[in-house]
């Protein structure tokens, strides 16, 4: 089984795997629908079989059911402490005591290892509760225990330091789009700044919706330096910039081929010269109404 890194919160030593496997986008459903997708099920088993720890859901997905199903399946035989899991609220954001209550239901679970904001862009007015007070109420799970952590995505250094007033618990993690083409670097630093870990999802973009593009040499000589896959070095290198990732397949090669980069590093080097040649290009695919590039 491998090892995989992790990296230790601002949460009374709660660490979390520096690779995660994504329930989003390729596996999220369209529309509540209590008929259960055994798809979903299957990927989420074969992830968890391959050796991945470290899962990343959410209620907008619709899916928490399905990744139940994996969690208690006997063939994982994982150990409930030996697991991360996290989820995220946003449509239910009016009432995050109640959202969480019906996550760990469908989840099978006690307390999630990570409880996220999912978004900051709803409207307060209509749904009755600030960035402050959803705050707050999370601050008051985790008093509770039900989450071990708690953090947001999406959010922008002015979000940030809306929370940063009224904070008694600072978040422990900020989960962002980021890859070489979006990079975001005034935001790292404040992370940085107030020891927020930065998870990321969509780092492979470059290869898969940003192409073609001015990494395409860089990345393919790196596979060859390497002789790794362009997928494993775009993963490495989010990693070796310091943060958490997380990735998705439904396919049992890739998900371990995904596993696999924890058994190597890029060079600094390396790590530099992705980072440089990828300023050269810039490329938001998620959230893009609510970002203005």
């Amino acid at each position: 089984m491998t090892t995989v890194p992790t990296i230790k919160l601002n949460h009374g030593g709660v660490e979390i795997p520096v690779i995660g496997y994504g329930l989003g986008t390729a596996h999220f459903k369209r529309a509540d629908n209590p008929t259960l997708d055994p798809a979903i099920t299957a990927a989420a088993q074969t992830a968890l079989n391959a050796g991945f720890t470290h899962l990343d859901g959410a209620e907008a997905y619709r899916n928490e059911p399905e990744l139940g199903i994996a969690l208690s399946s006997s063939s994982s035989r994982i150990p409930r402490s030996s697991l991360f899991i996290t989820t995220k609220l946003y449509g239910s954001i009016s009432s995050p005591s109640q959202a969480l209550s019906a996550s760990l239901k469908k989840l099978g679970v006690d307390y999630v290892d990570l409880y996220l904001i999912h978004a900051p862009f709803w409207d307060e007015k209509e749904k009755g509760i600030t960035i402050e007070e959803a705050w707050r109420e999370l601050e008051g799970l985790y008093d509770k225990g039900l989450v071990k952590a708690i953090g947001v995505s999406n959010f922008g250094v002015e979000d940030l330091e809306r929370i940063k007033k009224v904070a008694r618990v600072p978040p422990a993690v900020n989960q962002i789009e980021y890859h070489p083409y979006l990079q975001n670097p005034e935001l790292k630093e404040y992370h940085n700044k107030h020891g927020i870990v930065t998870a990321v999802y969509g780092p492979l973009i470059p290869i898969t919706k940003a192409t073609p593009g001015p990494l395409d040499g860089v990345i393919e000589e790196l596979s060859k330096k390497y002789n790794k896959s362009a997928t494993q070095i775009l993963l490495r290198w989010a990693i070796d910039d310091g943060n958490v990732v997380i990735t998705t397949s439904s396919k049992e090669w890739r998900i371990k081929e995904a596993l696999a980069v924890t058994e190597f590093k890029l060079d600094d080097e390396d790590v530099e010269r992705v980072r440089t040649v990828g300023k050269e290009k810039r490329h938001r695919v998620f959230w893009t109404k609510e970002f203005k590039e």
